[in-house]
């Protein structure tokens, strides 16, 4: 299948599905939601391709994923853990926002300090298009103190003396503007 963009309200209603296709009886699984799905979800974009996790998806939760795949005509790995290499060293499940919790299926939203130096040091175009409009929700006080959580989050990334400088760049675009530092 063709990758589909999907909105907010579409992941909502596709992974309430799949919590639904889920057997009623087994564990608890976990999606941490990153990404372009997180921000169509608390509607900062109007669309992305696919749900990001960085939790792995078990054969369980991949067949019911597959499964609304198909009755929705969305491409087979619409939910993947392609984030994962990406995922900080600092991320903490308990920080994590609920987005929801169905019995067998607990949708978290990581936070956005953890989203924001993520998508730095993925550093695609998408990404940097994001970084202004996840900057007013993290809680940085400063480009300097987005830096360190990105040295802390990626201490096996090369150092770079003009990160804190790029950020306030990239936070002049952010919808409170530059004061938003």
């Amino acid at each position: 299948m063709p990758e589909r963009a999907l909105t907010g309200a579409q992941i909502r209603r596709y992974l309430a599905e799949v919590a639904d296709t889920l057997d009623p009886v087994g564990p608890q699984h976990t999606l941490i939601l990153v990404g372009g799905s997180l921000l169509a979800w608390h509607g900062l974009r109007s669309t992305t391709i696919d749900v990001d996790s960085v939790r792995r998806l078990d054969d369980e939760l991949s067949a019911a994923v597959a499964s609304v795949a198909m009755r929705h005509d969305l491409a087979s790995r619409w939910v993947n853990s392609n984030a994962l290499p990406f995922a900080p060293a600092t991320l903490v499940e308990a920080d994590c926002e609920v987005l929801a919790d169905h019995p067998r299926l607990k949708l978290l939203g990581a936070p956005w300090s953890q989203v924001f130096v993520m998508k730095l040091y993925a550093g695609r175009t998408r990404d940097r298009r994001d970084l202004p409009k996840i900057w007013p929700r993290t809680g940085f006080t400063s480009a300097g103190d987005a830096a360190r959580m990105f040295r802390e989050a990626f201490p096996h990334a090369p150092d770079d003396e003009f990160l804190s400088t790029y950020i306030e760049t990239v936070v002049a675009q952010a919808p409170d503007g530059p004061q938003a530092i």
